[in-house]
């Protein structure tokens, strides 16, 4: 498997277990006696704890006592990305969109999916329904993944606006934080970007992405000590990343 789609995976994971988690909130807040409820719950719970086998054999439980959960579907579907079998993914992601058609986290979870897999289009439709229905109470989380999907169409002045739009919503959301100081550097602004960084590590930690372009940023703004200081952060924490690689190459600290 490719280390980008690993790290995209990575990457998404917080925002996908997050609606996950939401879509299960009704259940773990009830004292049910249906099988797959407490099925679904438990891998649900072990997905977040990245016990993957757990999860799975759970949530397929949870499936095999009632395979019209539309959740467990959802829930399976992300697993299964996971593990890097997209297209038992993609089949569970649209038998969860079969059986309920206006599941909010099914569309961000689907829509999000299909854009990561190349299929823009599709996945934008699902991402705009989510993130623009008044009932959704975390429709940054869409909003995030639509900008996310515009980046990856070459739109970003598009991008940025959706994830504003994020922001006004939840302004201290990490993934919104971080793809802004992404595009705040791409377009010069250096002062926005690190702000925004800034902004992002008052509600969570440095990842390689974040790390490098803090290095960029430094450089561009003159300052060498600062700058060298995140690039040994980025080889000690994350010596395997393309971005630890990325900036052994980089000279003029």
């Amino acid at each position: 498997m490719p280390l980008d789609r690993a790290k995209t995976i990575n990457r998404f994971a917080p925002a996908l277990l997050a609606a996950a988690l939401a879509a299960c909130a009704s259940t773990s807040t009830l004292k049910s006696n249906n099988p797959e409820d407490v099925h679904l719950q438990l891998g649900v719970r072990y997905l977040s704890m990245n016990k993957l086998e757990l999860a799975k054999e759970n949530l397929l439980q949870a499936i095999k006592n009632n395979s019209d959960n539309a959740q467990a579907h959802n829930a399976l579907a992300f697993l299964y990305e996971k593990l890097y079998q997209y297209d038992k993914a993609k089949a569970h992601y649209e038998t969860a969109s079969d059986l309920d058609s206006e599941d909010l986290s099914v569309k961000n979870n689907f829509g999000r999916f299909l854009c990561e897999h190349g299929e823009h289009e599709d996945g934008m439709d699902l991402l705009s329904e989510a993130s623009s229905n008044p009932l959704n109470d975390r429709q940054w989380l869409a909003l995030t993944n639509a900008g996310r999907c515009r980046l990856s169409m070459g739109q970003k002045q598009l991008a940025e606006n959706y994830f504003r739009q994020a922001l006004q919503l939840n302004n201290t959301y990490a993934p919104a934080l971080s793809e802004m100081q992404k595009v705040s550097y791409q377009d010069g602004d250096f002062w926005a970007a690190k702000g925004f960084l800034q902004r992002y590590l008052g509600v969570a930690a440095h990842t390689a992405e974040t790390l490098w372009f803090a290095v960029l940023t430094e450089r561009a703004l003159g300052n060498k000590g600062l700058a060298i200081e995140y690039k040994n952060l980025l080889q000690e924490q994350f010596p395997f990343s393309t971005e630890a690689k990325k900036i052994s190459g980089v000279s003029n600290f």
